[in-house]
């Protein structure tokens, strides 16, 4: 993701359970995290403005990929709901080079 200026704050989507790509099945709950009044939140679904649900959170209930946007930290990086049959899943982290990592493959 771009750096941004120091002590600028970004917007954060963050995915329970905390695997990506996430799966529909599973439930998924998206949270978005920023600076800015709460309720503020402009939700877009496959680069579509998306208003059905104003609120920081919800349960997704339709595949497709989700970002959020805060006033005073702007958008948040992307995140893909799939409803696959088979999805190889990280953990929806930042990964550096070393990590140990965990791989769930979904069938």
């Amino acid at each position: 993701s771009p750096l941004s200026p120091t002590g600028a704050q970004t917007t954060q989507l963050l995915v329970e359970p905390p695997w990506t790509p996430a799966v529909l099945e599973d439930q998924v709950t998206l949270t978005c995290q920023g600076s800015g009044t709460a309720g503020a939140t402009t939700w877009y679904k496959d680069g579509q403005r998306w208003g059905q649900n104003r609120s920081d959170r919800f349960t997704v209930t339709e595949s497709g990929t989700y970002t959020c946007d805060r006033p005073g930290s702007g958008l948040s990086p992307p995140v893909r709901v799939l409803n696959d049959r088979l999805v190889l899943q990280v953990p929806a982290r930042t990964l550096l080079e070393g990590d140990t990592v965990t791989l769930r493959c979904r069938t």
